[in-house]
């Protein structure tokens, strides 16, 4: 304990204002990549190797694991080159956002408490029209990194305005809808496509729409334009055969939870596992 307050003592003292500066930078050039990393699967990558290097320094401090430690100095120039490489997708988007004016995305998420009417209201339409449709609601994780690849909108979502982007030949009915709280972020989007099979085939908008979930925690909701069939699917599962009010159920039990029983928001999710 000594020597440890002995340490802190001789790093105060060696402390300057030009030391507090530097870690003012620091702090602010984290902080900002972190701010722009916000929004994309990037994240939690992060977040796991955060949490795999404070594990392997506690290894090494409690048990005093020699050749851990010696693994972990003289890799310090491959993580280097790494970072780079795993985080290419949000470098890019980094400075692509500084090279833009006033747009860093600040602000909190919105609720979704006043579009689940909206999203329901609009796969029952399609549904009856056998138009197909691909809605994807956007939760914890977030989905820049797809909205990219579609058509940016930024438009309020009305009921009206889901169901004319997927009329068939719509210049954007192809792809899927990606929706942030009361905002269509864009349309036309592509999403990873799911390897898994279920029910002995599923059509390609379908297998996106169960693909995205396996990426990320994201809703997404799919109308069949062979059958209008309305499936929703989250955590990498699939429930399909809704009717409105099935639909309406699971979404409001997945985003509204608190304002649901506990027994019935459990099972809710319980779908989902």
């Amino acid at each position: 304990m000594a020597a440890f307050l002995n340490h802190i003592q001789e790093a105060l003292r060696q402390f300057e204002p030009a030391s507090a500066i530097d870690i003012l930078i620091i702090g602010a050039i984290i902080f900002l990549a972190l701010l722009l990393m916000r929004g994309t699967t990037g994240v939690q990558l992060l977040r796991g190797v955060v949490i795999l290097l404070l594990v392997a320094v506690g290894l090494v401090r409690f048990f005093d694991l020699k050749v851990l430690e010696w693994l972990m100095r003289n890799s310090f120039p491959a993580i280097l080159i790494a970072i780079p490489i795993i985080f290419q997708p949000e470098i890019r988007r980094f400075l692509e956002r500084l090279g833009r004016t006033g747009r860093f995305g600040w602000g909190v998420r919105p609720s979704y408490d006043a579009v689940l009417d909206v999203v329901i209201e609009s796969a029952e339409s399609l549904s009856r029209q056998r138009h197909g449709g691909l809605f994807v609601l956007e939760r914890e994780t977030g989905l820049e990194e797809y909205a990219d690849t579609g058509i940016r909108l930024d438009a309020t979502a009305s009921a009206e305005l889901l169901q004319g982007l997927f009329y068939p030949n719509s210049a954007l009915h192809d792809g899927a809808v990606i929706l942030r709280g009361n905002r269509v972020v864009a349309a036309s989007c592509t999403l990873p496509l799911s390897a898994r099979l279920s029910r002995g085939h599923l059509g390609t908008r379908h297998r996106a729409a169960l693909g995205i979930t396996e990426h990320t925690d994201c809703v997404s909701i799919v109308i069949s334009e062979e059958t209008g069939e309305i499936s929703v699917a989250a955590s990498g599962r699939m429930i399909s055969r809704l009717d409105g009010a099935r639909l309406g159920g699971i979404l409001k039990g997945l985003f509204a939870a608190a304002a649901l029983g506990g027994a019935e928001a459990g099972g809710l999710r319980k779908l989902f596992r």
